[in-house]
């Protein structure tokens, strides 16, 4: 829970600290491959699905409740390892769900590019999510070729 909470208080500040810098500018470069560009994300991860506040917003964001509802007691029931993981996935996940309430649209803000390809833009939370989804295919995949192994 700890971890969960470090997760969604690193996420909030960074988001606030972004909104009162980005405020009037809306855009800062940094580098040739990063940017910090404000955009209001009312879809779900990287964009997808973008949606107006209305009932589909709605129901989305009571899916993505659901959902972490759900990861919470997978989480309980889970391995000390795969607890870090859901961990990262419950913490980021909150984060934007708060500002799916707070905001009705998630402030994404990091903008990674190449010359003209730009990345998704995306959020602290963002990274934490796929930081635990991409450790828990890992854990599964090398877990599984161990137990095939044996």
């Amino acid at each position: 829970m700890l971890l969960i909470s470090i997760i969604f208080f690193l996420d909030r500040y960074s988001k606030n600290l972004i909104l009162n810098l980005l405020e009037n500018e809306k855009y800062l470069f940094i580098n040739n491959y990063l940017n910090l560009n404000l955009v209001f994300n009312t879809g779900i991860g990287f964009g997808l699905f973008s949606l107006n506040a209305g009932i589909y917003y709605n129901m989305i964001s009571v899916l993505i409740f659901i959902i972490i509802i759900i990861l919470f007691y997978l989480m309980f029931k889970s391995k000390t390892s795969e607890k870090i993981f859901f961990s990262f996935i419950i913490g980021g996940a909150i984060g934007n769900l708060y500002d799916r309430i707070i905001y009705k649209a998630v402030p994404d803000f990091i903008d990674f590019h190449i010359k003209e390809f730009h990345w998704f833009t995306f959020n602290i939370a963002d990274i934490f999510i796929s930081l635990g989804i991409i450790l828990m295919i890992l854990n599964e995949l090398i877990f599984n070729k161990q137990k095939n192994e044996n």
